[in-house]
Parts: C-alpha cells; structure tokens; sequence
C-alpha cells in the first residue's frame, strides 16, 4: 500500500467515525437556528424595526444577548467546527464511487462549505471575545482597502460575479431541487418528503435570491467607487427594504430563509452523513 493510499484509508475510517456523525448532525441544529434569527433579523429589516447587522454575524450577536446567549454561542461554534470537518473529509476523500467530473465538483463545493463553516465559527469566536463581528463591515473596509490598489476596483467586481453567480446556483439548486441527492429520502414517508421538497425549494431560492442582490451590488460597488454596497448581505438585504414593494419582496425573502432553517432540523435526521 502507498503512503497516499494509507493517509485516504485512514481518513475515510476517521470521517466513518460515530462521533464526527453526531458532532456534524448537530451542526445543522446550530446551522438551522442562526437561519431563523437570520430570518427574523431580515423580517424586522423589511419594517423598519432594525438598525443592526442583517446577515449571520447579526444573527450570532443577536443569539449572544438572549438569556443563556454565550452559552448558546459556544454549542452554535463546536456545531459549525463539526460540519467544517465533515466538509474537510468529504473535499479531502469524496464519496464513494467513480472520481467523475461531477464527483470532483462535489469535492470542490464541499471545501467551500468547510470554509464557510469555519467563518461562522471564527464570527462566534468574536462574539464572544466582544471584538467587532460584523461581516459588513469586514467587507467594506476588505473592498474599501482592495479599491485602493492597482487593479483593486477590477478583483471587487470579479467577486461581485462570483457572488451572483453564486446566488443563481443556489436558486437553480433549489427550484431543481438537487438538494435531495444528499438526503435519505428512502427513510422518509409521503408527507415528510413533501415538507421537506418544499423547504429545500424556498431556503435555496430564497438565500440565492439574496447572495445574488448581494452580488449585483458588490459589482455596483466597483463600478461606482462605493464600498458601502460592497457589504455583503447586509447591505443586500437593507438596500431591498428601501425600494418601492421592497419590505414585501424582503418579508418572502424572510421566510424563505425560515423555510431553510427548518429545513436544516430535517437535515440533522435524513442527511447522508
């Protein structure tokens, strides 16, 4: 046996292990319930009942205010740790089967999604320290910083697409309802599969609709020399909320993303882990 064939038989026997299921399954509780504070923050944006942060790192400052918060706040990090190093297993060793191109963009997808586990940890890591946690205004001081350079204003539009295309794949994901690759629906009864179809449908679109705003201003901000739109979904979210039918359009966009924070309880059961 080589010493590469070694290292991926013992990472599949360590990503195989009882207790990293557990850990990442009760990931997607935490997972589930930053989305509904997300969901409720967003909600309270639309009318006008809000002046704070309206993404995640929000929800997560939100969620340390409440009573028991920072406890609440240290299982929400150990949760994201837990999905991000499932998401390390699966981009390091993949799935089992044929390595396919499609196999291989599995791989790719799941490091973003380690990355991203792992940047909502290390916000709850700042919540907690009482540092700066907002990931607004992280992005516009990183855009503001990265305009001034040569080529700055170019490489903040790039992202900008990205993050829109993004936005498009997670609707397309959604409305396709490829989400249900990755689930055990075999272990599901009629009615249950149907809840979750029509979860999965509105999270998605809903979260993709709002990285694809995200997205479209982030170019905006490039374009215009404007930083202040370049933050992220916070910006998104309230540059809605201020356009004619926006509060509306804001309040689906809420709900959908409730829709996905339930969804992500069903997750924690009939995820394939």
């Amino acid at each position: 046996m080589t010493a590469s064939s070694h290292v991926r038989n013992t990472a599949s026997r360590a990503a195989e292990s009882k207790p990293l299921e557990y850990l990442a399954r009760g990931g997607f509780v935490a997972y589930g319930i930053i989305h509904l504070i997300f969901a409720w923050i967003a909600l309270q944006l639309a009318f006008g009942g809000r002046s704070g942060d309206g993404d995640q790192s929000g929800a997560l400052q939100t969620l340390a205010q409440q009573p028991m918060g920072k406890t609440l706040v240290v299982i929400t990090i150990v949760g994201m740790i837990g999905l991000a190093l499932w998401q390390a297993f699966e981009a390091a060793i993949g799935q089992s089967g044929e390595q396919d191109k499609t196999a291989i963009a599995e791989r790719f997808i799941s490091g973003c999604r380690t990355i991203l586990y792992l940047y909502f940890a290390w916000i709850g890591i700042k919540v907690l320290s009482g540092a700066n946690a907002s990931s607004g205004d992280s992005s516009q001081q990183s855009a503001s910083s990265l305009m001034d350079s040569s080529g700055g204003r170019f490489l903040v539009g790039l992202v900008g697409v990205v993050v829109f295309g993004v936005g498009v794949g997670l609707v397309i994901y959604g409305v396709k309802k490829k989400f249900e690759k990755h689930l055990n629906t075999q272990e599901m009864n009629a009615k249950v599969r149907k809840t979750t179809q029509r979860l999965g449908i509105a999270g998605y679109s809903s979260k993709g609709v709002a990285y694809a705003i995200s997205g479209g201003l982030i170019v905006t901000a490039a374009v215009n020399y404007d930083p202040e739109k370049a933050r992220g979904l916070d910006a998104a979210l309230k540059t809605l909320a201020g356009q004619p039918y926006g509060k509306w359009l804001l309040a689906l966009i809420a709900l959908g993303i409730a829709a996905f924070g339930i969804y992500c309880f069903f997750q924690t059961r009939y995820r394939k882990v």
